[in-house]
């Protein structure tokens, strides 16, 4: 989604969040109609519903924002410290507590983000990174209530079906107002872009709603690798040395977290 989001150029933000949460809008739709639920929502569901959608869009709009003005590479491993976000928001609303443990897993991802945003570049290069961050706390706290969601029963296209819809309503006003006219090219970029991240967003919400964070995230830093690639291949970005070495703190710690999940804390 990352490359075709970037393929697309300089488009407004709104624009380019509005046309991909579109085509996961009409996916949902789609699905809900054809089942005998519909779209009715458990009871007790609505807050949860809205800030997974309020923090979700915010999110979506401070990675688009970096994916811009970043490296891919970077733009996606600050967004892939949602993971670690969503550890410290579920202490709170879930009160899924971390130990000592998975206290410093989180420490340590945040000075690998520390490597990334590199701070001392001043404020006007670090503020992209510094909104890819936020991107991350918001898609952190997004999944943490998706969890919560999922712990009470409520059913994953309905979860996708209220953000989308919260994110193209927040979203459609703006792009009016500052619409930018689209190529053909740019169009299907982000069609593209769209339906990638339709199917991406079923699938992570479903893994979401039936794990903790930290036990199924490890599989997304992939996605990492495959943006350096995409970025070194279609943008001639490499990243600095800085960064990897950031790269290495956060997809480690990541990385161990899992292990640990898995074998070590369950012994």
């Amino acid at each position: 989604m990352s490359l075709f989001i970037k393929q697309a150029g300089h488009l407004p933000t709104f624009e380019k969040a509005l046309f991909r949460n579109l085509v996961a809008l009409i996916v949902a739709t789609i699905m809900l109609a054809r089942t005998e639920e519909g779209f009715r929502v458990k009871k007790g569901s609505g807050f949860g519903l809205l800030m997974r959608a309020l923090c979700g869009t915010l999110g979506l709009l401070c990675n688009f924002y970096a994916i811009d003005r970043l490296g891919l590479a970077d733009a996606n491993i600050l967004n892939k410290m949602a993971p670690f976000f969503a550890m410290i928001v579920s202490a709170f609303i879930i009160g899924e507590k971390p130990n000592h443990i998975e206290v410093l897993c989180v420490i340590l991802a945040f000075v690998g983000a520390v490597f990334v945003i590199k701070p001392s570049a001043g404020f006007a290069a670090s503020f992209p990174a510094f909104m890819g961050l936020l991107g991350g706390l918001g898609a952190g706290t997004a999944y943490a209530f998706v969890r919560k969601l999922g712990l009470q029963g409520e059913r994953g296209p309905v979860i996708v079906f209220a953000f989308s819809l919260f994110s193209v309503l927040l979203c459609l006003p703006f792009t009016i107002l500052h619409f930018v006219p689209m190529t053909i090219r740019q169009f299907l970029c982000l069609i593209v872009g769209g339906t990638a991240a339709a199917g991406g967003q079923l699938t992570v919400t479903a893994a979401y709603t039936h794990a903790p964070a930290m036990e199924i995230s490890v599989f997304d830093y992939t996605q990492v690798l495959f943006a350096t690639m995409w970025g070194l291949f279609f943008f001639g970005e490499i990243p600095d040395v800085w960064s990897f070495v950031g790269y290495a703190f956060i997809i480690g710690t990541a990385l161990f977290k899992w292990y640990y999940n898995l074998h070590l804390k369950k012994a």
